[in-house]
């Protein structure tokens, strides 16, 4: 069976430790899935060049954030890496563009945040790859599409980020009501992502509060990704859809 295409919002995280709604999806979620391999793309690793990680066991821990309760700190998850899936990964990628390969950096925790959640047992192979985000959401939907193949294989594409991510904006205090400019840009994105509409890759001059919404574009570059990697026949599904203070976008996609 196809392995999915996912783009999947890694918010705060304090989603490692905290049990809510979206915690409880994202659990539910890995228990019906059962990829051969996972590439997952995390906002957390810029690089000037597509890279990919080609790890010969487990993977090393990267704590990238500072504040938060000691218990973060912790946590361990050791997934294993795959040179063979690696080596897969980046000549499809290759096809698009140079591709660099990674042989020592550890998961972010734009990745063991997720694949935790998703599969504790850590028994996938897993193949942590960059982004680039400065580069155009149309350069970026291309990588994707060169992996599309390798999901009729098994191989599950996961794109980890936030479509609103403006941690400026964010208001910590109680249960914040999600906030109308956060959820009108995501309305925007899905709607034009569902029509097919080129108008989605300039969504800087034509979506609703983008620039109060994507300050940065780093976290919204694996849903470029994710999106690409996705098949022509169905429009994107919406999974799981919650804002925490207020505009911190916990949102699930499946393409």
């Amino acid at each position: 069976m196809k392995a999915p295409a996912l783009f999947l919002a890694h918010g705060s995280p304090m989603l490692a430790i905290e049990d809510n709604a979206y915690t409880s999806f994202l659990a539910k979620l890995g228990e019906g899935i059962y990829p051969k391999a996972i590439v997952i793309f995390t906002a957390h690793w810029m690089t000037r060049k597509p890279t990919v990680s080609a790890v010969e066991g487990t993977y090393g821990m990267i704590y990238d954030f500072s504040g938060f309760p000691y218990d973060l700190y912790e946590i361990a998850y050791p997934a294993y890496g795959s040179v063979e899936w690696a080596e897969r990964v980046r000549e499809r990628l290759a096809g698009v563009a140079e591709v660099a390969v990674d042989r020592t950096r550890g998961l972010d925790h734009g990745s063991w945040v997720l694949l935790r959640r998703l599969f504790p047992k850590a028994d996938i192979p897993v193949v942590q790859a960059s982004v680039v985000p400065w580069w155009t959401p149309k350069q970026l939907f291309q990588l994707g599409e060169a992996l599309r193949p390798l999901r009729d294989e098994g191989v599950m594409v996961i794109g980890s980020g936030g479509t609103v991510h403006n941690l400026m904006a964010l208001r910590w205090e109680g249960h914040a009501e999600a906030d109308a400019w956060a959820v009108s840009f995501d309305d925007w994105l899905l709607s034009q992502s569902a029509a097919r509409s080129e108008d989605v890759f300039d969504y800087e001059n034509k979506a609703p509060y983008a620039r109060q919404t994507v300050p940065t574009p780093e976290h919204l570059a694996p849903y470029w990704i994710a999106y690409g990697a996705g098949g022509r026949d169905q429009a994107p599904r919406v999974l799981f859809r919650e804002y925490q203070y207020g505009s911190l976008s916990l949102m699930a996609v499946a393409f």
